[in-house]
């Protein structure tokens, strides 16, 4: 893929979608994790939806008290809002029916030390993806130094089903209800009720507005690739004061 774009493209610098191969491009990126990693690259692949939603809540864990290991179940809308031709419509479809699912292998691109394990599951639904996460940590922390960690994570929201948000329905419309435009939602909801720590392991729940979660990465890795901005928190900081993100 690389080779072939070098070849036909006049394009000195190329950004790809995780819907792309890594293999294939050599670098991925993701704004927390491994931003400097790609600074100046040529071709860059910004990794998938599900990925960036893993990365975006699993790096500050980590950096607050370590990972062991990961293991994550994800349940995948079944097609964006405007397609026509997917599915399942009355199904709840192993996707892949093989362990583990590509997810893990494709967090290792970014987090490249992570033990992360992960299956996934498409059913019918258009609105977002859903993740549920058990994660074995090095150091046990207090919940609250969790739920701290988290709220002060950029792109990261705390939703609390008690206050109307139970379901991936209900943010989306909370999200119309922000006037984002298109309706997105650029961050990635955490359940706060879902958020449990016990015998060393934390468990949550997450939501991903598929269709726009990645936008702000794509921005932040243009920044790295043209060597606009060092600092990958300062590149966060810019892309979301300039989009509105939270």
């Amino acid at each position: 893929m690389r080779d072939y774009w070098k070849k036909s493209s006049r394009c000195s610098r190329l950004l790809f979608q995780g819907g792309e191969k890594h293999e294939q491009i050599g670098k991925s990126l993701n704004s927390f994790t491994n931003y400097k990693d790609n600074w100046g690259a040529d071709y860059v692949r910004v990794v998938s939806c599900n990925t960036t939603g893993l990365c975006r809540t699993l790096k500050p864990i980590d950096d607050l008290c370590g990972i062991k290991k990961v293991r994550a179940v994800m349940v995948r809308r079944g097609a964006d809002p405007g397609q026509i031709k997917s599915g399942p419509i009355n199904a709840i479809v192993p996707n892949p029916p093989t362990v583990p699912s590509h997810h893990g292998p494709d967090v290792q691109t970014v987090m490249y030390d992570l033990d992360i394990t992960t299956m996934a599951l498409l059913v019918p639904t258009t609105l977002m993806h859903q993740h549920n996460l058990m994660v074995e940590l090095e150091n046990t922390p207090s919940l609250d130094d969790v739920i701290d960690t988290l709220e002060a994570t950029p792109r990261v929201l705390l939703v609390e089903a008690n206050k109307g948000l139970g379901s991936t329905a209900e943010i989306m419309e909370c999200a119309r209800d922000l006037g984002r435009p298109r309706s997105d939602l650029n961050e990635i909801a955490v359940w706060k009720e879902s958020l449990n720590v016990k015998d060393g392991e934390l468990f949550y729940m997450q939501a991903i507005h598929q269709e726009s979660d990645v936008v702000p990465e794509n921005v932040d890795c243009i920044r790295a690739m043209l060597e606009m901005e060092e600092d990958p928190s300062k590149s966060i900081e810019k892309t979301n004061k300039n989009m509105g993100i939270m």
